[in-house]
């Protein structure tokens, strides 16, 4: 049921492609610029999302204090956030910055909001107390310091990515390290997306620079993101390349397109209609600064390889490969759930994940434990333990399909990897495997009600 048929020719050269961008993208130092939607409920500007810098190159003693990267180690992520701890920068690393967890074998299939508030709290515990402290009640703090750590649950993330030398991460980490770091965020004038320019432009003077038109004169990822693009144009010996990070497959709302600030203000109904019925002269000068500025003709995913947890960047699924995917699910749910022909298994995942209690196993790995005719099951929710919790073998499996609709239903930006999905049906071959108990996340839902209304 679930074989592939792809042609051992076009294998070859996808497996060759691989190496060599793989090769080409994370060979030495780098500086990466993460361009990242934006999510929640939009407003003028946080439609612009947010800017951070990836550097493969620079690590960190604490979340203040840089140093060079040792061997095996994967750099960190440095972004300027408002509200954590006073602070003008904080360093995280790759792995925790994108899921919270210290490695990528520990990402979990499938997140909701409480998984993700689990493992960011569990995360600020063991590295950001420092800077995030807990209150006085032991509970977690305020401000924004939880978008320092599994930004990956939250929105889909494009990366920049040009290279450096050591010597050039030596002095930026002499530069950052002596400095007063001290927050003085402003939404105008000094955001995110300004130090992530500082930085850049650290490495390659000017090679970034706000748009006194298209952004009126603000500093937005966006506008950076499309302004490294051109100096790699300029530059092409110099190594670059795009990569694309998934939004992790779950029940949180999904992030949106980036948009740069006249771009919002023009696709926001709630401030271009008035404005437009007010002064259509306005509005159509609005338009015009739009076109003639070409922002809504760059697309961040554009030639992107996708990097995904514990793996290399690679192509993105083809478009004929994902049909051939999204048939077989397709075939599978409908066979197994004839009623609604599987459409809402991640829905009814959703559900019944939303009753469970997320927690670790004995090797730090993510679990959900869910309370069922009585007792409480165990369900391994990473790929690395999800084959062996005490669940019944049909919730494993409802997970694992879950996990594929979600990833598969993605049709913009092409953001998952042919690794991905198939480690992801080899799991659920296995689970399939393992025998039918005829159990769903409705008949869950069924037998827990039964029993709790025992007398």
């Amino acid at each position: 049921m679930f074989s592939r048929h792809i042609q051992p020719l076009r294998r070859a050269v996808a497996r060759v492609a691989v190496m060599v961008l793989a090769c080409v993208s994370l060979a030495g130092a780098s500086a990466t610029l993460l361009l990242e939607e934006p999510y929640g409920k939009l407003g003028f500007f946080t439609a612009t999302g947010h800017a951070a810098v990836y550097l493969s190159g620079v690590c960190a003693d604490t979340p203040l204090v840089l140093r060079p990267c040792a061997p095996g180690e994967t750099g960190v992520v440095v972004s300027r956030y408002d509200g954590v701890g006073g602070y003008d920068w904080i360093a995280v690393p790759l792995t925790g910055y994108l899921y919270s967890v210290d490695r990528p074998e520990d990402v979990p299939l499938f997140a909701d909001a409480k998984m993700v508030n689990f493992l960011r709290d569990r995360y600020r515990r063991a590295h950001l107390e420092d800077v995030a402290p807990d209150r006085k009640n032991g509970e977690p703090p305020g401000g924004n310091w939880y978008e320092l750590v599994g930004a990956s649950y939250d929105r889909t993330i494009y990366g920049f990515e040009i290279e450096t030398t050591p010597e050039q991460d030596e002095a930026l980490i002499q530069k950052l390290n002596s400095s007063p770091n001290e927050s003085h965020f402003h939404l105008v004038s000094n955001n995110c997306a300004d130090f992530a320019k500082d930085i850049i432009n650290f490495y390659y003077p000017k090679a970034m620079h706000r748009s006194l038109i298209a952004d009126v004169g603000i500093t937005t990822p966006k506008q950076m993101a499309k302004r490294l693009v051109k100096f790699n144009q300029r530059h092409p010996k110099i190594g670059y390349s795009r990569l694309v990070i998934a939004q992790v497959p779950g029940s949180m709302p999904r992030s949106s397109a980036v948009h740069g600030v006249v771009e919002s203000f023009l696709k926001s109904k709630k401030y271009f209609v008035p404005s437009a019925v007010a002064s259509p002269i306005f509005a159509g000068c609005v338009f015009a600064v739009y076109v003639g500025t070409g922002t809504g003709h760059f697309q961040p995913a554009r030639n992107a390889m996708v990097l995904s947890p514990g793996n290399e960047p690679e192509p993105p699924l083809g478009s004929e490969d994902r049909r051939a995917y999204q048939r077989q699910l397709q075939n599978l749910l409908a066979g197994s759930y004839p009623v609604t022909s599987g459409w809402t298994v991640d829905k009814a995942w959703s559900r019944l994940q939303a009753r469970a209690r997320t927690d670790l196993d004995d090797q730090g790995r993510p679990i959900l434990q869910l309370p069922l005719a009585g007792r409480i099951v165990r369900i391994g929710a990473s790929a690395d333990n999800v084959l062996n919790g005490s669940a019944p073998p049909q919730l494993t499996r409802e997970l694992l399909e879950a996990r594929l609709q979600s990833e598969l239903r993605r049709k913009s930006p092409p953001a998952i990897s042919e690794s991905e999905v198939s480690r992801d049906w080899k799991l659920l071959q296995q689970a399939l495997g393992d025998g039918e108990s005829g159990l769903t996340a409705v008949s869950t839902a069924r037998a827990e009600s039964i029993s709790q209304n025992r007398p």
